[in-house]
């Protein structure tokens, strides 16, 4: 019986090889405690190891799209006790690819705004896979805003291949939203934490991505732009992506060591589409930490080392 899954990267074949032996055996009777299924479980966690270990920043971007990662509505399902979805940005309507809304985490309430893809071809085309409209930015400041005056601290979702480029975005302020993110964002008085899950391109994830705390799936990428794009510009050749996605340096290691984000967190059995409910329970144990930390801080100091935070990414060298 072969493992159904909506895309099978090529590194990944010989762990679904592994996976179907052992439904094989299940289906045969065999238990899961069974030396046969132990032996092969053994050798699918050390071939997990090895093989998620071992990308290429092109893999890492392969991995990043994986059609089975989860999405930011899985995530909310997995993570949260219950969520109220909150529409529109009251200036011209609601953008399907940002969703906002109020969720509870135990005691904590807190807001949530994050691109959604879609978990399938009609799912994915009604939210646009994840490239917001000028209203989706500004639903996202709205809900911010709404954050900031109940003193509900923000949890922000980045998963985008870029700000949507069409016309329509462009005719209705697309450059001026997110730029009115980037400013307004820095004076948000509440917490804010961001999770980047997947992609995390452009501007487009940056106007959800400024944060006090910035964490980072390992196998997710964060960039100026798509190794596509980059590829297109400097060679005038999209074919030359991988290339692209090496001198980008857009992989969670590249990021913590540039200091573009604080924290990456581990993927259960080697990524996150292998085990979405085990990698919701690390996302879930983390941003409570990094929540519990920030509220003891003061706003006052809490915004001005948000500002120095983002100030000080980036070096400058050339001679005088």
């Amino acid at each position: 019986m072969a493992i159904e899954r909506l895309g099978n990267l090529q590194f990944e074949a010989p762990l679904l090889s592994i996976e179907e032996k052992i439904e094989i055996l299940k289906q045969k009777g065999f238990l899961s405690e069974s030396k046969e299924i132990r032996k092969l479980n053994e050798r699918l966690r050390d071939l997990e190891e090895r093989i998620y270990e071992n990308l290429s920043p092109w893999e890492e971007v392969q991995l990043a799209r994986h059609p089975d990662r989860p999405t930011l509505m899985q995530y909310i399902n997995l993570i949260f006790d219950d969520f109220c979805e909150l529409h529109g940005d009251r200036l011209y309507g609601d953008d399907p690819a940002v969703v906002g809304g109020i969720a509870s985490m135990g005691e904590k309430r807190l807001m949530i705004v994050g691109h959604e893809k879609g978990r399938n071809t009609k799912d994915r085309l009604r939210h646009n896979f994840g490239m917001a409209s000028p209203e989706g930015f500004r639903k996202s400041l709205r809900l911010m805003k709404i954050a900031e005056k109940f003193a509900l601290p923000v949890l922000s979702f980045v998963d985008t291949p870029g700000a949507y480029p069409g016309v329509g975005a462009e005719e209705r302020g697309q450059p001026g939203a997110i730029a009115m993110n980037l400013k307004e964002v820095f004076n948000i008085r509440t917490p804010i934490v961001v999770v980047i899950i997947g992609e995390g391109g452009s501007g487009g994830a940056l106007a959800l991505g400024i944060g006090d705390r910035v964490m980072m799936m390992k196998h997710s990428i964060y960039s100026v732009i798509s190794p596509e794009g980059c590829a297109a510009i400097l060679w005038k050749d999209k074919k030359k992506a991988i290339e692209a996605a090496s001198a980008l340096r857009l992989t969670s290691k590249d990021c913590l060591e540039l200091n573009v984000v604080d924290i990456v967190i581990d993927e259960m059995h080697g990524a996150a589409h292998r085990d979405p409910e085990g990698n919701s329970r690390e996302i879930r144990k983390l941003i409570t930490e990094q929540f519990d930390h920030l509220e003891s801080i003061p706003l006052d100091i809490l915004l001005k080392e948000r500002v120095k935070k983002f100030a000080s990414i980036g070096e400058f060298n050339g001679e005088q």
